[in-house]
């Protein structure tokens, strides 16, 4: 079966299960992804992110559920998927003795192209890498591993890019040069599926997923899913903001307390409890109260520690912790 012309859904995907032995990875995802879109798989360690990656790039049959990829079934057409795909690991996986250069030329040749030479080019002019092109990969840093590895993964022009955690340890110019890449390549009609800790880059997505114990709790975009939480932030600016700090900790009603530069941000998740809480200590002089609108990061943690009890594992253990659906989720 061939993908639609012009299909504008790229991922369209229904209840995937994903169980290693007694460990349930993946629980459930559905999914709708449309061309040109940046989605952004955010999460834990260990919450599912990779493995939902590599089932929909075709790299890992999923244990039940149902969907397409680019138009492909992504149970039984798994190698015309992998033929559309750019997957980028979070290791880099190019080879360090050979240079940038003959890197392209040997993924190239792998992937049986024409005009292995003038492709590689194309590639080396497209990323900046023209005047590194004799250089070892294995001399390059960070940010230029990063830039090297998009270039082998856009080589046989792929609809779809799959990249996992593509920025860890990368600092922050190459990051927001990278993501200005993304951009680009996103005007032209690639879609781009990312899995990222970092909330900048979050913001930077057209659409987010938040990921726990292998359910996507929450989908939409970065306003939709802060929206969908309805939390209530304060910004308290103060001198005494350690001793303070401990004590909203201890107060019912206060779910988070973080502290930026010469502030803390009080958040909860039910406006009148918190209120209740905070009328006390709002009372004392000497500090400034703001009401300010949650962050991204606010709502992540909300949502990693705001979760149903246990799950059962397949065994009838009470083994990983789940969460509740939310408002929003899809």
């Amino acid at each position: 079966m061939a993908p639609s012309a012009g299909a504008d859904v790229v991922i369209d995907v229904r209840g995937l299960n994903k169980v290693f032995g007694r460990h349930h990875a993946v629980r459930d995802l559905t999914l709708s992804v449309r061309r040109g879109e940046i989605f952004g798989f955010l999460g834990p360690n260990g919450s599912g992110k990779t493995t939902s990656i590599r089932m929909l790039c075709g790299l890992l049959t999923p244990t039940s559920g149902a969907g397409t990829c680019l138009g492909y079934d992504i149970l039984r057409e798994t190698k015309d998927i992998k033929r559309h795909v750019g997957y980028m690991t979070q290791r880099f996986s190019l080879w360090e003795d050979l240079t940038i250069r003959e890197n392209l030329r040997f993924v190239a040749r792998m992937y049986g192209m024409d005009d292995v030479k003038g492709r590689t080019e194309v590639a080396l002019a497209g990323l900046g890498l023209s005047g590194r092109a004799a250089q070892l990969a294995g001399e390059l840093s960070g940010g230029w591993k990063q830039r090297l590895a998009l270039a082998a993964c856009l080589l046989h022009d792929p609809q779809l890019l799959l990249l996992d955690e593509p920025t860890a340890g990368v600092d922050p110019k190459a990051r927001r040069d990278f993501w200005d890449q993304l951009h680009g390549l996103a005007a032209r009609g690639i879609t781009v599926l990312v899995s990222t800790h970092y909330m900048d880059e979050a913001e930077r997505c057209h659409k987010l997923g938040y990921i726990l114990n292998g359910r996507l709790l929450v989908q939409g975009t970065a306003t939709d899913v802060v929206a969908s939480q309805s939390l209530v932030t304060w910004s308290i600016e103060a001198e005494d903001l350690a001793p303070l700090a401990e004590r909203l900790r201890a107060l019912a009603g206060v779910d988070q307390v973080a502290a930026f530069g010469t502030a803390l941000h009080v958040t909860g998740a039910d406006e009148a409890r918190l209120d209740a809480a905070l009328a006390p200590l709002k009372a004392e002089p000497g500090r400034r109260w703001r009401r300010i609108e949650p962050s991204l990061e606010d709502v992540f943690i909300h949502l990693m520690h705001d979760g149903m009890p246990p799950i059962p594992d397949d065994d009838g253990s009470r083994g990983n912790a789940g969460v509740r659906r939310t408002k929003g989720t899809q």
